[in-house]
């Protein structure tokens, strides 16, 4: 379960009531159906999510499937009240396992565009960063998460803030999309 914001807007970095060094922090590991569930609360928000979706199939046809993805950005705070603006984009950073028969050389030669910031960005207003999972763990490697963690876990202004984690699996994206046609449909997203 995503925790509600807090005072300051965003995800609180430790679940509410949780001890400090208690592993129930972030990243909050969620479902996709989840994330919509929470998160699709304007029509702006339902745009992104349905970006995100679509970029995620697009992953999928590609044949990534198997991984995981960390949703971070002003989309998981409450940035209509903070900075009286929409999100305009979701940030994603995509740990992925390599389909069978790729290498990271010849699965971005097949991407086209997928692994191209701007033109996702654009396409599916997912600000997107992948990161290949499976490799042997270097000196890079290490920096690389710690640089993700460190830059989502504050916001600009220095508050500690929390973000979710959502599984690659397209099984998830089935629901969420239900979930999504719901509220749309169902009036309840504005």
């Amino acid at each position: 379960m995503i925790p509600s914001w807090n005072m300051a807007g965003v995800l609180p970095p430790i679940r509410p009531g949780a001890l400090g060094h208690d592993s129930d922090r972030s990243p909050y590991i969620t479902t996709l159906g989840d994330v919509v569930d929470r998160f699709a609360l304007t029509s702006d928000r339902v745009k992104i999510l349905l970006g995100l979706l679509q970029y995620r199939n697009a992953l999928h046809q590609l044949g990534v499937v198997s991984g995981f993805q960390w949703l971070d950005g002003s989309f998981v705070e409450d940035v209509e009240t903070l900075e009286s603006r929409p999100p305009k984009d979701i940030d994603v950073v995509t740990y992925l396992e390599l389909p069978s028969g790729h290498t990271q050389a010849t699965l971005w030669a097949a991407a086209g565009g997928l692994f191209k910031n701007a033109y996702v960005k654009k396409t599916y207003f997912v600000d997107a960063y992948p990161q290949v999972l499976g490799g042997s763990l270097s000196a890079h490697s290490i920096k690389q998460v710690s640089y993700w963690y460190s830059m989502w876990s504050h916001r600009r202004n220095g508050t500690w803030k929390g973000f979710v984690q959502v599984d690659l699996n397209p099984a998830e994206d089935a629901a969420a999309a239900c979930t999504l046609a719901a509220a749309i449909t169902g009036g309840g997203t504005p």
